[in-house]
């Protein structure tokens, strides 16, 4: 699966709140603006932890440009009255995504709803 299907995959699969079929590697490394989390379990883990802040989104795209093995996403997630404007990265390899990098805009203090919890 090319970089940009794997994209639409991953976008498709958080609408449908499918999180655990995420095409992402067991090596999967996710850096945003709250860390990086190492590990395919690590990151499956953090979502089961925080569904609530992960789930019910839906996602606006405004740009996906890709090739055979990345894929650079501009993107509004809107739940509610909450929205989000990000760009992500996707890197890719043997049909699975391996790396994301997400960029956005954080101001302040996050609101104690938007706080992640830690998996035990």
């Amino acid at each position: 699966m090319e970089s940009e299907a794997l994209a639409k995959e991953w976008f498709r699969l958080w609408e449908t709140g499918e999180f655990e079929d995420l095409p992402i590697s067991d090596e999967f490394i996710h850096t945003s603006p709250y860390g990086t989390i190492e590990g395919k379990t690590a990151y499956l883990d953090l979502v089961k932890v925080n569904k609530d802040k992960f789930l019910g989104h839906t996602f606006e795209i405004h740009d996906l440009i890709s090739d055979l093995n990345k894929a650079c996403i501009r993107y509004t997630a809107i739940k509610e009255a909450f929205r989000l404007e990000v760009t992500e990265w996707h890197y890719t390899r043997d049909s699975l995504i391996y790396n994301i990098v997400a960029y956005y805009n954080i101001e302040g203090e996050i609101n104690k709803d938007r706080k992640l919890s830690m998996p035990d």
